[in-house]
């Protein structure tokens, strides 16, 4: 499992340092959005700032893509393969739940196409729908 993770932080041009190799993995592991607080639970004697340098370099390098949904703080999820540096390609809607607090990515369900008057440049989309998961449910 090592070797292949450094395979996928090698694939994205990141040195695969010992803290990259374990957020990395952690990361593979939700099924929901995290954010630093939740890394920092995860690592309690790593630095914050650590943490914090390694999910930048992530974003920027297109691994994982961050979340604004309005109420608590960024949170990180993994994209999809075909993201790159700078550039994310996956505009899906994410869901939070309004009892668990937990926010979830629905690749599956796609941000409808935008249609902006002359002169605007569309950059980036991001559409969170507010509610109560299935399990919370």
């Amino acid at each position: 499992m090592s070797k292949e993770l450094e395979n996928i932080l090698i694939a994205k041009q990141i040195n695969p340092t010992a803290m990259r190799l374990l957020v990395l993995k952690y990361l593979l592991k939700q099924k929901t959005a995290i954010g630093l607080n939740d890394l920092e639970k995860e690592f309690e004697k790593s630095d914050r700032t650590t943490l914090y340098r390694t999910l930048k370099t992530f974003e920027e390098k297109g691994m994982i893509h961050n979340i604004k949904d309005g109420a608590e703080a960024e949170k990180y999820a993994i994209c999809m393969a075909d993201c790159k540096d700078g550039i994310h390609y996956d505009m899906h809607l994410h869901f939070y739940c309004t009892k668990c607090k937990e926010l979830f990515c629905l690749p599956t369900t796609k941000i409808p196409d935008v249609l902006l008057p002359k002169n605007f440049e569309l950059q980036e989309v991001s559409l969170t729908v507010r509610g109560i998961c299935s399990n919370c449910n």
